[in-house]
């Protein structure tokens, strides 16, 4: 995955050294090429178990690893008068919700403010105002205004969107 410790850190700084002064690898020089000269000075390299890879590099996988932390420990819930809430969520101190369903598998920021709404799935940044809407599968940046809409979106910080 990407992830490594190296003690020996002379020796990595050899096997950088004698990797870029080799021929390239189909135009690249490659890390593994300077463990690989490691190796073969005698030192050794031991891989450890990975429990799990949590992936933030797009919408439908940050959400699955938002579901898996809240999952796991990481969700924090709040209860409203009138809010339905479906763990696992995180909700910050500070949010306000209104004749609304949450979750689950939802994170809200501090600042945010839902009214009359069904969101599910979702990551939602500070200060965010969503009325009258339907969400699933969503990521909205800080700050952003929603209205009216129905579906999945990801928008970014002061992003508006209105459907009505």
């Amino acid at each position: 995955i990407g992830l490594y410790y190296i003690r020996d850190v002379a020796a990595l700084w050899a096997g950088v050294e004698h990797t870029l002064a080799s021929p390239t690898n189909k135009g690249e020089y490659y890390l593994t090429d300077a463990f690989q000269h490691m190796i073969d000075h005698g030192r050794k390299i031991l891989a450890a178990e990975v429990a799990g890879w949590y992936d933030c590099g797009k919408l439908d996988t940050l959400l699955e690893t938002n579901a898996t932390l809240l999952a796991r420990g990481a969700a924090r819930r709040r209860d409203f008068p009138g809010v339905q809430i479906q763990d696992p969520v995180y909700i910050e101190d500070g949010v306000t919700i209104e004749r609304s369903s949450i979750g689950p598998n939802v994170s809200l920021e501090a600042g945010t403010h839902i009214t009359d709404c069904a969101i599910s799935n979702a990551i939602i940044g500070r200060d965010v105002r969503i009325a009258h809407a339907r969400l699933h599968g969503v990521m909205l940046g800080d700050r952003a205004k929603v209205e009216g809409l129905s579906g999945t979106a990801s928008l970014g910080e002061d992003s508006e969107v209105s459907a009505s």
